[in-house]
């Protein structure tokens, strides 16, 4: 069954997500009610929101939806679902329960419509989480993603905005999707390139959660369509500290360099380099590089800063478990950029 998905959408993927500079100024004085419970709410620009039970238990909540960044329906499934759940990992829980979130052409195949669920369900079923119904309307491009709640002990929680000064800086997934996926597109990624990009954005960040879980991790987010630098800001920020990147450590796919160097670049590069460049020291690192560090990521790795002590412990645990273990840089005390990249 061929269903040309991605050619039904604009924008692809996490490249479709409203930039991060344009999202701050739409939640700016909203009435919102303050409960002690609620331990991370959306002004932290964490990966979910989390409410605390009891000492022991936290619910953890997340959305995260798409339009298709690839036309076979089942793989769509899969990576929306995969995506969705890593929030979830990312603030050190445990995903349970899901729903679906789907918007269909009216147009579209029933046969089509049951295979972007099945991708979802199988990576639910993988997570371990149960989806449990969820709400479809139509409308003109695909889109679907999940709604998750899970669990955490509060003590054991995760947030993008942790991080001390001397913590390791680790990413457990490469870059490029974005730009790899622009040049699918436009016809000119590799069979192999492709095949690549659907293995990543399919893996769940479920072992990585796992393989951090008995360290001193002081910080966690998921690389998603902020890019590195976009979520790598937020740390910093929300960290009171500025992070130092080493560029030359951090895996690339093949092909995103070159592709990058021809100007193959998805819209979403654009908005998170107007958000983050200011805040960034950029050095002399190669301009194709640098796109590669603002590239959205769909299904990204986690960004994680670890107490030094546990470093080489956690390195080794993610190289056991993760589809790359890098080891990128450090935090440091606030400087006048919050990134600083060399």
């Amino acid at each position: 069954m061929e269903s040309k998905l991605s050619k039904l959408a604009k924008c692809a993927g996490c490249g479709a997500k409203v930039g991060a500079g344009t999202l701050s100024k739409l939640l700016k004085d909203l009435n919102v009610i303050h409960d002690p419970n609620l331990l991370v709410g959306f002004d932290t620009s964490d990966d979910a929101s989390v409410y605390r039970i009891s000492d022991e238990l936290a619910l953890v909540h997340t959305i995260d939806f798409f339009p298709p960044m690839v036309d076979d329906p089942y793989t769509f499934g899969q990576i929306a679902a995969t995506n969705a759940l890593s929030d979830i990992y990312a603030m050190g829980g445990e995903p349970k329960l899901a729903q679906n979130v789907l918007i269909v052409p009216k147009t579209m195949p029933k046969e089509t419509v049951h295979e972007i669920l099945r991708g979802g369900y199988d990576k639910a079923f993988e997570a371990g989480a149960m989806i449990t119904g969820g709400h479809s309307i139509y409308g003109d491009e695909p889109v679907y993603g999940l709604a998750v709640t899970g669990f955490v002990r509060p003590d054991r929680m995760l947030t993008n905005s942790g991080a001390q000064v001397g913590d390791v800086l680790f990413l457990t997934k490469p870059l490029g999707i974005g730009i790899l996926m622009t040049a699918r597109k436009a016809g000119l990624l590799s069979a192999e390139g492709e095949e690549l990009c659907v293995r990543l954005t399919t893996t769940l960040n479920r072992a990585a959660a796992e393989a951090i879980r008995p360290f001193a991790i002081h910080a966690c987010t998921d690389v998603t369509g902020f890019s590195l630098m976009g979520h790598a800001l937020e740390m910093a920020e929300g960290s009171g500290t500025s992070l130092r990147i080493m560029p030359q450590a951090i895996d690339i796919l093949p092909e995103a360099i070159s592709f990058a160097q021809m100007g193959i670049l998805p819209e979403g590069m654009y908005r998170n380099r107007e958000f983050a460049e200011a805040k960034a020291a950029l050095g002399n690192t190669p301009q194709a590089l640098c796109d590669v560090l603002f590239d959205p990521q769909t299904s990204g790795g986690l960004l994680i800063a670890a107490a030094p002590e546990d470093a080489d412990s956690v390195y080794a645990a993610l190289k056991a478990s993760v589809p790359s273990a890098q080891r990128i840089g450090q935090v440091i005390p606030r400087a006048e950029k919050c990134i600083v990249l060399g």
